[in-house]
């Protein structure tokens, strides 16, 4: 059924109560391979909850699937979820999200573009507790097949890499059972888990989770270039542009700008095939 434009971005947002403590950050930092090695007082930020801090890229999995799963229901939206690719991901950071809170999520349509033979949805979710606002996030759903409906193409969000060699390298080594670890903190799609399921979605074997990928290259970014301090990013969006397997290595390169890091990430085991594209972090 085609995507009903008005109706979606009309629909009444999706309003929720989620909450975390020290257990949620502790499991998102060790299934993006936080903890090594594991006495490093660098690592220990994210996994001792005496010292702990809260990297931004925990938004995509606080509440996890809520937003999400609660957009594609929204009035106006009759999809198959079959065809449904995460494109996309951002985040803006309102202030440093604490160890330990419960707000409220507010999940919305906040755009529709026709790609022709595809649809992207926009869905925004805006968090909020007693001190006010948290953190705005969206994520950019492709959904094949689902074009032609009359809408706008939508913005172009390429950025252009410096001609210059990167002022940062660096590899992060995805261990063998990182995305079972990662997993549990809400994303259950068996494509990152179940080799049968993988081979049906056309993969020789489970695939990673791409904000597996986006989380591993704030944690980089955050380590190297803004010198271990969560606090300082901004914002921070990413397309995602392909796929990697557990066991591989992600290639990061940073160039640095004022106020922002610009990032690429490829696949070193598969020719630096691209992970992440048009990436970068906004900083203090």
């Amino acid at each position: 059924m085609p995507i009903d434009a008005a109706k979606a971005l009309a629909a009444e947002p999706r309003l929720g109560e989620i909450g975390w403590d020290h257990k949620d950050i502790q499991l998102y930092h060790l299934g993006l391979g936080a903890g090594r090695p594991a006495t490093d007082p660098d690592e220990l930020r994210y996994t001792l909850e005496s010292k702990l801090h809260v990297l931004p890229s925990f938004a995509t999995v606080a509440g996890a699937g809520m937003a999400m799963m609660g957009g594609l229901a929204a009035p106006g939206i009759e999809i198959n979820l079959a065809g449904v690719l995460h494109g996309g991901q951002s985040i803006e950071l309102h202030r440093p999200i604490p160890v330990k809170g419960s707000a409220t999520s507010t999940a919305r349509v906040a755009a529709l573009y026709d790609k022709g033979k595809a649809a992207v949805v926009v869905l925004r979710t805006e968090v909020a507790d007693a001190d006010g606002p948290l953190w705005t996030s969206d994520a950019q759903i492709f959904v094949r097949g689902e074009g032609g409906f009359g809408g706008e193409r939508g913005p172009s969000v390429k950025e252009e890499l410096p001609e210059r060699a990167p002022d940062r390298v660096e590899e992060r080594h995805i261990r063998e059972e990182q995305a079972l670890l990662y997993r549990l903190s809400g994303d259950w799609n068996p494509l990152h888990a179940d080799p049968e399921f993988a081979k049906l979605a056309g993969f020789d074997r489970p695939i990673l989770h791409g904000l597996c990928s986006y989380g591993m290259t704030l944690k980089a970014v955050v380590d190297t270039a803004l010198g271990g301090d969560v606090s300082r990013v901004r914002a921070y969006r990413t397309r995602f542009a392909g796929i990697v397997f557990p066991g591989e290595t992600l290639r990061i390169r940073m160039w640095q700008e004022p106020g922002r890091v610009l990032v690429s990430v490829s696949a070193v085991e598969r020719d630096d095939a691209p992970v992440l594209a048009d990436t970068v972090v906004e900083h203090a």
